[in-house]
């Protein structure tokens, strides 16, 4: 059987988006069936080292118009990630103890749109990975600090056995009660086995909000000057 963290890292490599552009939707449901709309528009681009960096610009509704982030996903080293708010004309780093928290309002974390450093976690297959065509590893926080960084006790990612396509991700809360269910919904493919989400759910099984991210417009293998990717870029 493969080693745990070795399929973690594989997951990663395929799952990095590679330089395109997409438009973004963002709907957060509340458990009262209400809705709520956001419209983004994403530019990554990957790097030989395996560093990958993406920024995101919400362009409707009107009251998050303008509001920018600018994530550098680094594989050896920990993330960086910035937030740019045009109501105070203001960027601001967000630190690691923000990682865990709620991306803009919904049920999607800060740390939901990197990829973790593998050492931030100690990784090992559960009892049944392996069967069904799936991988099923339990990978948890490396030390107390890293646990209230990401904001979970531990995670379990079901992974394709053929393919190493994501399937789903179980978060435990620090009452090792499951809290929140990713579900990856559909998949674009890419080249050489990498494959883009095109579709995901978070589910917040304790409150019953739940939030989706739909990918379109996706337009690959764009060429995009590393400035895009700058904090002067990001306060425009």
């Amino acid at each position: 059987m493969p080693d745990a963290t070795g399929i973690m890292n594989r997951v990663r490599e395929l799952t990095l988006t590679g330089s395109l552009n997409a438009n973004v939707s963002l709907t957060i449901t509340e458990k009262s069936g209400s809705t709520r709309s956001r419209t983004i528009a994403m530019t990554t681009k990957s790097y030989t080292d395996g560093t990958e960096k993406r920024i995101i610009r919400f362009v409707e509704p009107a009251d998050v118009r303008g509001t920018a982030m600018l994530i550098i996903d680094n594989k050896d080293k920990p993330d960086e990630m910035w937030i740019y708010l045009p109501a105070l004309k203001k960027t601001r780093r967000i630190v690691s103890s923000e990682k865990g928290k709620s991306f803009m309002s919904s049920e999607f974390s800060n740390s939901d749109f990197s990829s973790p450093t593998m050492s931030d976690f100690t990784s090992r297959h559960l009892e049944t990975s392996g069967k069904d065509n799936l991988w099923i590893i339990e990978s948890t926080p490396a030390d107390k600090d890293k646990e209230n960084e990401y904001g979970y006790l531990r995670k379990v990612t079901y992974i394709a056995s053929n393919d190493y396509q994501l399937k789903k991700i179980e978060f435990y809360n620090f009452d090792n009660i499951l809290f929140k269910v990713i579900e990856v919904k559909s998949v674009q493919p890419g080249s050489n086995g990498a494959y883009i989400i095109r579709d995901m759910e978070a589910k917040n099984l304790l409150s019953g909000r739940s939030s989706e991210i739909r990918f379109s417009n996706i337009q690959m293998n764009q060429k995009t000057e590393d400035s895009t990717f700058t904090l002067q870029n990001l306060e425009k």
